[in-house]
């Protein structure tokens, strides 16, 4: 393969890779949407369409360790490589977690009228924006927009925190209302993942451009 098709091929990979972070930002959407309205069958489209985020992850990833194995890479090629397949896992675990707030969505149903705390759409909202910078710092190689995700990811923990203090506030005020609030708290845990998982794109981005792990300072941050 000649140097410019092997460009071509990263180039490729990359708008790729872009097209999965907006399958992943729409799940997303999706899945918030269906808990404000809730929406069963929107729900579940958000849980089976979580199947074509999986494919195409896979779908990268070999496409990424073709090229690894048969053009022998170095250097920053390498990195972009090797990039892609780490951000791939991470837009994948990010789709995860879309599907898991439709499946509560579903499980909530609409047997108990518990107002969806008002920090959760808030927090997709940023957790979106955050996914959005995260992959517009990889397509311009723009460290400085991946440091100023990072740095977003402490407003997310701002209001990750408030909304388990209103749950468990709410929990003591309305007894009946218990189960459906602690499922409100594993939707808090997803979206708060979400960013973390944008953030950990942005440190990739970081990484390959320059060689070098960073973000504010910050430790590299190990998610579930």
């Amino acid at each position: 393969m000649v140097r410019a098709d092997f460009d071509r091929s990263l180039e490729e990979l990359q708008a790729e890779l872009v097209v999965l972070g907006e399958m992943v930002e729409a799940a997303i959407l999706k899945a918030m949407d269906a808990l404000e309205r809730r929406d069963m069958a929107m729900a579940y489209e958000v849980v089976a369409g979580d199947d074509l985020i999986d494919e195409k992850r896979f779908e990268l990833e070999e496409k990424s360790i073709d090229l690894i194995a048969t053009q022998q890479p170095l250097a920053i090629d390498l990195r972009t490589l090797l990039s892609v397949l780490h951000i791939a896992v991470e837009l994948e675990r990010m789709g995860d977690y879309a599907e898991g707030i439709g499946k509560i969505c579903m499980i909530i149903g609409d047997d108990v009228p518990v107002e969806i705390p008002k920090q959760l759409p808030q927090m997709a909202k940023m957790g979106i924006t955050m996914l959005r910078r995260s992959l517009k710092s990889l397509v311009d190689r723009d460290t400085v927009l991946a440091n100023d995700v990072w740095d977003s990811d402490d407003e997310v923990d701002v209001l990750y925190d408030g909304v388990c203090r209103q749950i468990f506030l709410d929990m003591g005020q309305h007894p009946h209302t218990i189960e459906a609030a602690t499922h409100f708290l594993w939707v808090a845990h997803d979206l708060e993942r979400i960013a973390d998982r944008a953030t950990n794109i942005a440190e990739r981005v970081i990484f390959l451009v320059t060689g070098r792990s960073g973000g504010s300072g910050k430790h590299h941050r190990e998610t579930q």
